[in-house]
């Protein structure tokens, strides 16, 4: 018998927890959700930090969001080169396959992937560095401009620049064209839970 210790004992604590307690309540929805399938109507792009749940932020149960996350909530330019491209692949599957009707790139408040971004040292590692490049074009605007909180406006671009990128997805394009999908960018602050959506105008409202 496999003896757990430390965070995977408290993981394993707290399915424990959902059997008796949640799993009960929510048995009949799993039950009609596994032999249904997912339905979701909204899918959200996310940081993968482990303080920014979509989930949770939006009170959210499950089949009701089809999420995808990753390091600063990033979504590349349209690239089918037959390489490894996990959001994209999620983007595609939402969009084409669960046809989607409102996709939100949420990004949030101390977002290491945008201080990595914007910061002079490079995170070292294999993967990272490249990503996070992907944003460049985000770097350099926020670098350009003499904003009072640099680190927010670094946040705040890269939603920008992933909803921009959204649009060389032909698939995507068509059906924001056709009215079948609405793009949103959001901005969840950490510290005062506020969150904040894009308005057509290009700023940053608190809800």
């Amino acid at each position: 018998m496999t003896v757990y210790a430390g965070p995977m004992q408290h993981l394993l604590d707290g399915y424990a927890r959902f059997r008796e307690t949640a799993w009960p309540e929510r048995r009949a929805l799993f039950e009609r959700l596994a032999i249904q399938g997912q339905r979701p109507r909204t899918m959200v792009i996310a940081c993968s930090d482990s303080r920014v749940d979509p989930a949770m932020i939006f009170d959210a149960g499950p089949g009701e969001l089809f999420v995808a996350r990753n390091v600063a909530n990033l979504v590349p330019p349209y690239q089918p080169d037959g390489n490894y491209h996990g959001t994209s692949a999620a983007l595609e599957f939402g969009v084409c396959s669960l046809e989607v009707q409102d996709l939100i790139v949420m990004g949030h408040g101390l977002c290491g992937g945008v201080q990595a971004l914007l910061s002079d040292r490079r995170p070292g590692g294999d993967f990272i560095a490249p990503w996070i490049s992907v944003a460049e074009r985000a770097r350099h605007q926020v670098l350009a401009c003499d904003a009072p909180d640099r680190q927010l406006a670094g946040e705040h671009a890269v939603v920008r620049l992933s909803l921009e990128n959204l649009a060389t997805f032909p698939w995507v394009a068509s059906r924001v064209a056709d009215g079948a999908l609405r793009l949103h960018g959001a901005h969840f602050d950490v510290r005062t839970g506020v969150l904040a959506v894009l308005r057509p105008d290009g700023v940053f409202a608190p809800m």
